[in-house]
């Protein structure tokens, strides 16, 4: 799915040498559920998507929602941004490195709350220096290796009650002008 043009802009287009016009956005949007109980990070199947800049010197811009949960008390949901060009990935706009925490974009934890996941969403802007696609996947991990499950689009009660709402998460990307 995506939106092809190689401008837009204002009527009278933007004036010389202003930046930030956008030239190409793909979007998706995962409906259906995803867990894990791994602590180590995992992709989340559905939520990813791929742009092919057309000039090394623009930017990308990745924005969306997540809609997630852990299991009542004891699971921490944390997630971050894959960023894979050429089969090197990297994780842009996660947090600093501060002695054994986890360096994410956002996480999820559930107190005594299990019936209604949460929804976050996000907004970064990358410098990716390459006209190769570029794929930017969501990954998530159950953050205290209880063996509990996160989860995506879901609360962790399951049971069917109007009170257990489904969500969904999507991930938007746009090629923005230098």
């Amino acid at each position: 799915m995506g939106v092809f043009t190689n401008f837009i802009g204002p009527a009278g287009g933007l004036s010389g040498g202003t930046k930030g016009g956008i030239i190409q956005i793909r979007y998706a949007i995962k409906t259906d559920t995803a867990s894990t109980s791994n602590s180590s990070f995992v992709d989340i199947s559905g939520l990813s998507i791929s742009i092919t800049p057309t000039r090394s010197d623009n930017q990308i811009f990745v924005t969306g929602h997540v809609t997630g949960d852990g299991h009542q008390g004891d699971t921490r949901n944390n997630m971050r941004i894959k960023r894979t060009i050429s089969g090197s990935s990297i994780y842009p706009a996660i947090g600093d490195a501060y002695s054994n925490r986890t360096r994410a974009i956002l996480g999820f934890y559930q107190g005594a709350d299990d019936n209604t996941p949460m929804t976050s969403g996000y907004g970064f802007l990358d410098d990716t220096n390459t006209t190769s696609e570029v794929t930017y996947t969501w990954q998530f991990q159950e953050a205290n290796a209880t063996g509990s499950s996160v989860y995506i689009n879901r609360s962790s009660a399951w049971t069917d009650s109007s009170s257990h709402c489904t969500g969904s998460s999507t991930i938007i990307v746009m090629e923005i002008s230098a």
